[in-house]
């Protein structure tokens, strides 16, 4: 009957009766028609919102006369109304109605609830204010969720609505409970904005994973690292060391390489210090005979040894408890990797033995220098250290002559570089890091010169050297400091005791730099500011607004920008606990504290994509009178944004067609930081334009931005690669280029091949969590807008591309594994041919003899059918006879060359060197085609690219005991009884070193 009405009228009148059985009869048949005619009940609303009103009636026909109401409204649009209206209707509300009317009023109980609970998050309230009606609608869609199995969009609604109970009810009552617990950790570190609330989530995940009966150790120990609890991580470490199986021995190493990985130095050795030790001691391993390193007694027991080409930790017990002496071999192990020095071996061994590194380059760089332009000089200076980073290679500052010639009368900040450039290259070369510096370093004997640039810039590369990992060498550094009265040597000990001490909080060492900064030497204060954020890492302490007081105070620009800088890291990830001191900072009257504040604001929220810290900085990029803080505002975003690279093209591509030259800079580095080694086609595309751009510094800005963006990336992979190789050639080699473009090509150059092109950028690890070191090193690196010397702290973002499999006495084993996949699209990128000109010189006098026109010809054709085969297929390969006579032959192949590229498909003379279709149909055949897969041999190189085709072999004698792509994985040996064949380890990196000196 409802059905055939064509109109309401009729039922809107029973409302007006005064037997309550029609009001009832009137109101069901209304609830079943508001979507019909709802325009006449809008008329009746006063009549139906009495009856809601009027105790006389029943609170079903109340509730019932609510819920019209709301539906009213929501077709008028008043959506807040209908709400209010909905949230009366108590149970009359279906929640499981599956009607536009109820889903949209669900999204906006939800809003408001999720509004209220923030607020009262903000506020520190216990309950805020919520209406009871609004929690009892937003629990029963919990309820829903859950009932109806869908737990994924139950914890998110869970999460966001502040309701642990229900997320902790969602989580138990999950048919995958490891899947779902997985999805919890991604959402609270992608969702939840507020610090606080995030670690409450943590902490009741931690506790679900502790109740089940095979809990995952891993993922439990990566979040109490977020929450900062060490004696929990210890507790679990040390369990499963004692353990009798040693498939739980290989998940504490493995765990152990995870947390190192993620660089937070405070917390690795937190954990080490507080497992206990065992009963039965290990004792000190032997000293390598015939070592003169004068810092080789300094190490601790638990320091790895290299014997017979294997890597093992010498233990020597008494008789005792076999479980004891198990344990304490275990334990020497578990400490010796979370001190770093088994990973930072391993690592600096893979970096040296498959260095690729195109010293063409850099030759190409020093010839194309003029002598007279020190700062392109500078410049290759820092591509060669950047260029060989971590492999210990030097060669080319040894056997390059031109370059010797040049940096032998080199002077001041260059030759500070210069002997910085050490430490890059020797980077994590703990044990040998005195006998590296020591030509340079400041000398207490009497008779020998001293030269404060060079001690300086050694002071700075021992500081590279031992970054993030400073025990042995962090006393010498500090003495050094106490020693220095030369400003020089204070900016280089400074900055190399921040790098050792990272986020350590040293308060000895705070106040000697707190002593040299108020020296107000501009120099030394500089750094000194610098040092003390890098020693306060993450802190928050409150000696930042004593570097604030100061920076107020002083006169120097140079000290000012270094204490801004050193703030901005003390309030690193701090996020909303760091927005009053952010406020101070960005309130300033002057522009350089402001140019702090953009960087405190882009380090406390790191990696968290937090809206309001993104309208922030935007606000700032349109907003402030200083071109320094617009530049540092849009550039700030990169590092808001890292974890979610896709999202910063899009956000700055109308920045980077900004008017203003520093806003168009900044948006390059905002996109090369935040798509660091991702290769992203969209950063590409908003790169390209602006590495042409008008402006000198805006292209070299955009240069180096592409550099970070194409690392690890050949031809195969993006044709616009080599095109970006090309130009960077170019740009070094023309004379007219302007310097600032040749510098950031010159820098560019060096970083897209960074550690003899084994390395990448990272800034997250492979378990999401933000790599401490390398986010300080990105920040601090784009200071070299003003200081040329922190360029270096790059090398601090730069991780190895290694897959690196370890067994459990911590040896390499050879083993195969599989990549899915063309090796073209992630080999090595092609190297640099070296440039063939005419020589000024006359060509030699021309031989007549038959014989050896004969011979010319043969080489000649022999070179033209490579020459097909490198038009083809992209590769030129000469054979042998062609190398032969090559003073005599090279002009003719050169000449003939040349006029193959200028000819076109019909030939123009008949006196070129012809080939006919049948030697091109040789060399055709003999091209196999390209395999679709790789077979790849532990340790090899995986770029990140790669990482999603790697696969073990079906068979595999070794199976991870937590799989991943990239990195150090232990392996489980399911031979145990067979031979292992096991990857010689060299004894020191650095005797190749010596040798070669």
């Amino acid at each position: 009957m409802a059905t055939s009405l064509s109109s309401a009228e009729s039922l809107l009148a029973m409302l007006k009766e005064k037997h309550p059985s029609l009001t009832l009869h009137a109101l069901t048949n209304l609830n079943t028609l508001v979507h019909l005619f709802w325009p006449e009940i809008s008329t009746s609303l006063t009549t139906i919102e009495s009856i809601y009103a009027n105790p006389e009636f029943d609170q079903h026909q109340r509730n019932l006369a609510a819920l019209i109401i709301s539906k009213v409204y929501y077709y008028v649009n008043e959506l807040n109304d209908s709400l209010t209206y909905a949230l009366r209707a108590g149970s009359l509300f279906n929640v499981y109605e599956d009607s536009d009317y109820v889903q949209t009023i669900l999204f906006k109980a939800i809003d408001e609830y999720v509004s209220s609970k923030s607020k009262a998050a903000e506020s520190k309230s216990e309950t805020g204010d919520v209406d009871p009606d609004l929690e009892a609608m937003v629990e029963r869609v919990l309820d829903k969720c859950i009932l109806d199995g869908k737990y994924q969009q139950g914890i998110g609604i869970a999460i966001e609505c502040h309701r642990l109970d229900k997320l902790e009810e969602a989580i138990t009552r999950s048919s995958d409970l490891q899947g779902t617990l997985s999805y919890c950790i991604q959402v609270a570190h992608s969702f939840v904005n507020l610090r606080e609330y995030r670690h409450e989530v943590l902490h009741l995940l931690v506790k679900v994973y502790q109740g089940l009966a095979a809990p995952d150790y891993s993922i439990i120990c990566q979040c109490l690292m977020f929450l900062d609890e060490p004696e929990s991580v210890a507790n679990i470490l040390e369990k499963l060391i004692h353990s009798e199986d040693r498939n739980d021995a290989l998940l504490a190493f493995q765990i152990a390489f995870d947390l190192v990985e993620n660089e937070h130095q405070p917390f690795l050795l937190n954990v080490r210090d507080r497992i206990s030790t065992a009963k039965c001691q290990p004792s000190e391993p032997a000293q390598q005979q015939g070592s003169n390193n004068p810092d080789s007694t300094q190490h601790n027991e638990e320091d790895a040894q290299m014997i017979d080409g294997t890597l093992t930790s010498i233990v020597s017990v008494p008789e005792l408890d076999p479980s004891e002496v198990t344990y304490a071999e275990r334990l020497d192990k578990l400490k010796g990797i979370l001190s770093g020095e088994i990973s930072i071996l391993l690592t600096q061994q893979f970096l040296y033995s498959h260095s690729k590194a195109n010293l063409l380059i850099l030759n190409m760089m020093s010839e194309s220098m003029e002598m007279r332009i020190s700062v392109c000089h500078s410049a290759t200076i820092y591509a060669n250290a950047i260029i060989n980073a971590g492999t210990t290679l030097d060669e080319f500052q040894d056997n390059n002559l031109g370059f010797q010639l040049w940096l032998s009368i080199a002077t001041n900040w260059t030759e500070f570089s210069a002997k910085a450039g050490h430490g890059v290259i020797h980077r994590g070369h703990l044990s040998q890091s005195r006998s590296v510096m020591e030509p340079y370093l400041p000398q207490t004997r009497i008779g020998r010169g001293a030269n404060s640039y060079a001690e300086g810039g050694a002071l700075y590369g021992l500081g590279i050297i031992h970054a993030n990992h400073g025990e042995g060498i962090k006393q010498f550094l500090r003495d050094s400091l106490q020693n220095a009265r030369d400003e020089i040597v204070q900016h280089g000990a400074c900055l190399g005791l921040g790098l050792v001490a990272l986020g350590t909080a040293d308060e000895a060492i705070y106040k000697e730099m707190e002593k040299v900064l108020y020296t107000d030497s501009a120099v030394a204060g500089a750094a000194a500011g610098i040092g003390m954020g890098l020693l306060m890492v993450g802190t928050a302490s409150k000696k930042a607004s004593d570097m604030l007081a100061y920076a107020r105070d002083t006169q120097h620009e140079k000290i000012i920008r270094g204490l801004a800088l050193g703030v901005a890291l003390m309030v690193y990830g701090r996020e909303e606990e760091a927005d009053t001191l952010i406020k101070q900072m960005t309130s300033n009257q002057d522009p350089i504290i402001r140019y702090g504040g953009m960087y405190a604001l882009a380090l406390a929220y790191r990696g968290t994509g937090n809206n309001k810290a993104i309208r922030q900085l935007l606000h700032f990029t349109v907003s402030d009178a200083s071109d320094d803080v617009k530049r540092t505002a849009v550039l700030a975003i990169g590092f808001v944004l890292y974890s979610d690279p896709e999202q910063t093209p899009r956000i700055v591509s109308l920045l980077s067609e900004s008017y203003n030259p520093h806003v168009r800079y900044g948006a390059a580095l905002a996109v090369g930081i935040s798509c660091a080694g991702t290769g992203l086609s969209k950063a590409i595309s908003l790169l390209e334009p602006l590495t042409s751009d008008a402006i000198a510094f805006v292209r070299q800005g955009a240069l180096i931005a592409m550099a970070m963006v194409m690392i690890q990336m050949n031809e195969a992979s993006d044709s616009r690669v080599g095109t970006f190789r090309r130009k960077l050639e170019k740009i070094i080699k023309d004379k007219r280029e302007d310097e600032m473009s040749k510098v950031g090509a010159i820098l560019a150059s060096g970083i897209i091949d960074a550690g003899g092109r084994n390395m990448t950028i990272r800034l997250l690890s492979t378990t999401k969590h933000d790599k401490v070191t390398a986010v300080i090193g990105l920040a601090v690196f784009s200071q070299f807008w003003y200081w040329y010397p922190l360029i270096y702290f790059i090398s601090l973002a730069f991780s190895p591309t290694a897959f690196i499999g370890l067994n459990y006495d911590l040896n390499v084993p050879k083993f195969e594994f599989l990549s899915d996949a063309k090796p073209s699209l992630f080999e090595y990128p092609k190297v640099t041919a070296i440039p063939t000109t005419r020589s000024d010189a006359p060509y030699p006098a021309a031989v007549l003899s038959p014989s050896f026109r004969a011979k010319r010809d043969a080489n000649l054709k022999a070179f033209a059918a490579s020459f097909l085969y490198w038009r083809r297929f992209g590769e030129l390969k000469l054979k042998a006879s062609t190398e032969k006579d090559g003073n005599s032959m090279r002009p003719a192949l050169i000449r003939f060359l040349e006029s193959e590229q200028r000819k076109s498909s019909t030939e123009k003379d008949g006196n070129s060197v012809q080939v006919d279709s049948k030697t091109e149909t040789q060399i055709e055949k003999k091209v196999e085609a390209e395999p679709s897969f790789e077979i790849l041999t532990n340790p090899a190189r995986v770029v990140p690219a790669q990482e999603k085709y790697i696969k073990l072999l079906s068979g595999s004698r070794y199976v991870p005991i937590k799989w991943a792509p990239s990195g150090f994985v232990l392996l489980k040996d399911t031979r145990p009884t067979e031979r292992e064949s096991l990857y010689a380890i060299r004894r020191s990196v650095y005797q190749n070193t010596l040798q070669r000196r």
